[in-house]
């Protein structure tokens, strides 16, 4: 068991951790799994949670609007670079279910602008690095039949 001291002196280095800049509970668990003793790191977790500083269905919300307000990403490429952050596969998944019709959306135009970018490539290949870069043929086969 720990002391209500100690557990004040950790939850402060876990809030300062937190509030320089929006974290998931993974990269808190990460960050503090070998200073801080497995039971108070649960409960301090769980503090945070309840108080609303830790979300990451709201994290996972927010990075996705970053990604796409900043890059032409395919929605895949956003989920893998979201996922690697150690939010839970549901949370995204429950996001793009949810959004579906806005992401489709974003998705054709961030195919078209990096098509108008590279205007003059060989079709062949710039189909090619669409498809590698994660957009969806179907996207693809969209933009093909709207032009």
């Amino acid at each position: 068991m720990y002391t209500p001291e100690e557990f004040d002196e950790n939850k402060t280095k876990v809030m300062t951790f937190i509030l320089y800049k929006k974290r998931t509970e993974y990269e808190v668990r990460k960050k503090f799994c070998h200073s801080i003793e497995e039971n108070m790191l649960e409960d301090i977790i769980e503090y945070v949670k309840e108080a609303g500083y830790i979300n990451d269905s709201e994290y996972v919300k927010k990075l996705f609007n970053e990604y796409m307000n900043l890059k032409d990403m395919s929605i895949r490429e956003i989920k893998n670079k979201v996922y690697g952050k150690g939010v839970y596969a549901d949370y995204i998944d429950e996001y793009i279910y949810e959004n579906k019709d806005v992401l489709e959306e974003y998705e054709k135009n961030a195919a078209q602008k990096i098509m108008q970018k590279k205007k003059g490539t060989d079709p062949q290949k710039l189909k090619s690095y669409l498809l590698n870069r994660g957009f969806d043929s179907d996207i693809l086969k969209m933009i093909e039949d709207d032009e």
